[in-house]
């Protein structure tokens, strides 16, 4: 699915919003910060990373998320595996980076 991830700016603080493909996993969503297998990683990543609560736009839908960075292990390694199968030039991306490419669980947050 195709969803737009509204974002805090790291420390211009101003709403940021892009366009990702999002992966169900449950009740939550995973994104990948790919950016195509570039040397850095997206600017989206570094403002979750910074402000990890965010705005998740999906068709109608709109609802706040917190953002996880999945450190590596079993539970990023089984997720890693979905999405590629999903999707498989993320392994292609992967291989033209040096660095880890980030993989993000967006949860909702519930308010109230």
């Amino acid at each position: 699915m195709t969803i737009t991830l509204t974002t805090t700016g790291a420390r211009s603080g101003a709403r940021r919003s892009t366009t990702l493909y999002a992966w169900e996993d449950g009740d939550r969503l995973v994104v990948v910060g790919s950016r195509g297998g570039s040397a850095r990683h997206p600017g989206w990543a570094h403002n979750l990373r910074a402000n990890p609560r965010a705005t998740v736009a999906a068709g109608k839908r709109t609802w706040d998320a917190e953002a996880l960075e999945l450190p590596e292990g079993e539970e990023r390694d089984r997720i890693w595996r979905m999405v590629v199968e999903r999707f498989g030039l993320y392994d292609t991306y992967q291989k033209r980076t040096r660095r880890l490419i980030p993989l993000f669980v967006l949860t909702p947050v519930n308010e109230g």
